[in-house]
């Protein structure tokens, strides 16, 4: 018989879990709610919220509606979207998650501060057209810039100032990577201050995670493809353990991948919910 754990640390964040909890106390009251973008990037959470009654919608759509009620997830929102709500009579169940809020405001505050007489670069890292990352772009008026990788750097001029700010779920090694590029090469005429404004929620499971890929034999990784924290943890499994195995829902799971095993560890993105994990473990028991 398979010995099978599931992962204490993976699941739904805070953000995550306040927006879904959000969504929920407003489908109960029997009344239309919309949502700006899927609440989480789970098509099978997604799926169930939307048994309860939630509609997904997109920007477009979100701009031709009135006298309704629309719910911000967790990734935050630029100001345009409060604008057209404003102007639209549309009530807002803001979802936004508190780090990401915070996020918004340095940001904002960094774009109309007016800190020396140069010409003034806030740079983001994080993965161009990413929710979070869009709202964060709002915040500058489209000015700010996105890089998502080292080789991008290239985009910063080197002599002028740059204020760099990281979107909150990337790798704090890819962070830390780049303040050491931008230390090297920057002028000496030009100042750089960075701000290390990774969620360390979600920035510590990526040792935890590595921990406990190598305490089993086969791993799970139950995780949407659109999850940008699940192919980062993904990859954190994969690497520590061969026998990683990434799937979106039960019916995914192979027989094939357990031959030889005795332990089996199932864990998951921010944005895996409970539930799902738990049905994933209830197919493999009913394969042993």
């Amino acid at each position: 018989m398979y010995n099978i754990e599931i992962d204490k640390e993976s699941g739904f964040c805070f953000g995550v879990t306040t927006a879904i909890k959000k969504a929920e106390e407003e489908l109960s009251k029997g009344t239309p709610l919309y949502c700006l973008g899927d609440i989480v990037h789970n098509d099978r959470e997604c799926e169930r919220l939307k048994d309860m009654g939630l509609i997904t919608i997109n920007h477009e759509e979100y701009s031709k509606l009135k006298n309704v009620k629309v719910l911000l997830r967790a990734h935050g929102e630029p100001p345009e979207t409060y604008r057209i709500a404003e102007e639209n009579n549309i009530e807002i169940i803001d979802a936004t998650c508190p780090v990401v809020l915070r996020l918004q405001k340095r940001i904002k505050q960094e774009y109309i501060s007016k800190i020396s007489d140069r010409e003034k670069q806030i740079v983001i890292y994080g993965k161009n057209g990413h929710a979070e990352v869009l709202g964060l772009v709002g915040q500058t008026n489209g000015e700010a810039i996105v890089i998502e990788k080292i080789e991008e750097v290239d985009k910063i001029d080197m002599n002028k100032d740059v204020r760099l700010y990281s979107q909150t779920t990337k790798s704090l090694d890819g962070f830390r990577r780049i303040v050491s590029y931008i230390e090297q090469h920057i002028s000496p005429e030009a100042t750089f201050q960075y701000f290390d404004t990774i969620c360390r929620q979600v920035a510590n499971r990526m040792p935890n995670i590595r921990k406990f890929a190598a305490s089993h034999d086969v791993i799970l990784f139950v995780c949407g493809p659109k999850s940008s924290n699940g192919k980062i943890l993904y990859h954190e499994c994969k690497d520590v353990n061969p026998r990683t195995y990434q799937v979106d829902k039960p019916e995914d799971i192979k027989k094939s991948w357990f031959a030889e095993t005795k332990s089996i560890g199932i864990c998951g993105a921010t944005s895996t919910p409970k539930w799902l994990m738990d049905k994933c473990r209830n197919v493999i028991l009913e394969m042993d």
